[in-house]
């Protein structure tokens, strides 16, 4: 059994959401922006952790309300990184970058919802505004900063 803001964010993968192209903006992603304090009005501005608020918000679990991925490093309680529970909230550093390094400490992040493992070295992550669309990706574990469960 999946939790409920997983098959919230699941269904939203299903509805193929993505960033509309040129001045006009995805309704559904503006929506999401509602759910952080940020509040944006453009489907340009990263939209990860507010698919995450919005998901955890429909499933009636209080999410951080900002709009910055890391913002998720604080909330609810840290889970093993080896065997995360599905559903559980994944931060990784933004970028490209395979090895840990000084860029961890950046502002940059990405946000989104374990999903299972990949090849060694991977996880799946149901995640917002990667390629502008909703999608369900192979990360590697060295962008991996942190994974969190609601209290």
């Amino acid at each position: 059994m999946w939790p409920e803001w997983l098959s919230v964010a699941y269904q939203e993968l299903r509805r193929g959401v993505r960033e509309v192209p040129g001045p006009a903006h995805n309704p559904r992603i503006l929506e999401y922006h509602q759910a952080t304090t940020l509040k944006a009005t453009t489907d340009e501005v990263p939209w990860c952790a507010a698919f995450v608020g919005w998901a955890l918000s429909e499933a009636h679990v209080k999410p951080t309300g900002s709009a910055a991925a890391r913002s998720y490093l604080t909330w609810g309680v840290g889970v093993s990184p080896v065997h995360p529970p599905l559903g559980a909230v994944m931060v990784l550093k933004r970028g490209g970058a395979s090895q840990p390094g000084p860029e961890v400490l950046d502002a940059q992040g990405h946000a989104g919802f374990f999903f299972g493992h990949g090849q060694p070295g991977e996880f799946l992550l149901l995640s917002g505004n990667t390629g502008d669309a909703l999608t369900l990706e192979k990360f590697s574990v060295h962008r991996l900063l942190g994974v969190r469960w609601p209290r």
